[in-house]
């Protein structure tokens, strides 16, 4: 009896797509305005950490092929956000996770984690910004959130 050969995994983690498309959840279309004062100011603030939480488990159902952490960063916001830098770090990373997403979606990236950050120290805008941005992906395939929708990339 033969031994079968032994084929080494995928050099590239794309390569273990090859031939087939991969495939993703949409993401749902939220108000940058309504995300960022109404429902902050009616829930007294934890609508924001809601809020960060969907869109990292939207990015995570969007694009498996990434490691999109999706309890960490809500959880840095309410734990450490004593620091007041490693929420910066967070929105920082969040901006370069949208930028994916756009790739992902075939859109060309315009999210910039830069502009994020910097809009943190304007009465925290960094989630109309966001928010647009993850907006343009949901417009790219205008479905219904958790609609199976083929990625580009």
């Amino acid at each position: 009896m033969t031994q079968p050969e032994y084929s080494p995994p995928p050099a590239t983690p794309g390569a273990a797509y090859a031939g087939v498309a991969p495939t993703g959840l949409a993401m749902k279309r939220r108000n940058p305005i309504t995300v960022w004062l109404l429902w902050p100011l009616l829930t007294l603030g934890i609508y924001h950490l809601v809020w960060y939480y969907k869109i990292h488990r939207e990015m995570a159902e969007f694009d498996r092929r990434r490691e999109v952490p999706v309890a960490g960063p809500m959880l840095v916001l309410l734990l450490l956000s004593w620091t007041f830098i490693a929420p910066l770090i967070s929105y920082y990373n969040t901006g370069n996770r949208i930028r994916n997403a756009q790739q992902a979606a075939g859109l060309a990236p315009t999210c910039s984690p830069v502009v994020g950050l910097l809009l943190c120290f304007v009465f925290g805008a960094q989630v109309i910004y966001y928010q647009a941005e993850l907006n343009k992906i949901a417009d790219r395939y205008g479905v219904e959130p958790g609609t199976q929708i083929q990625l580009a990339v």
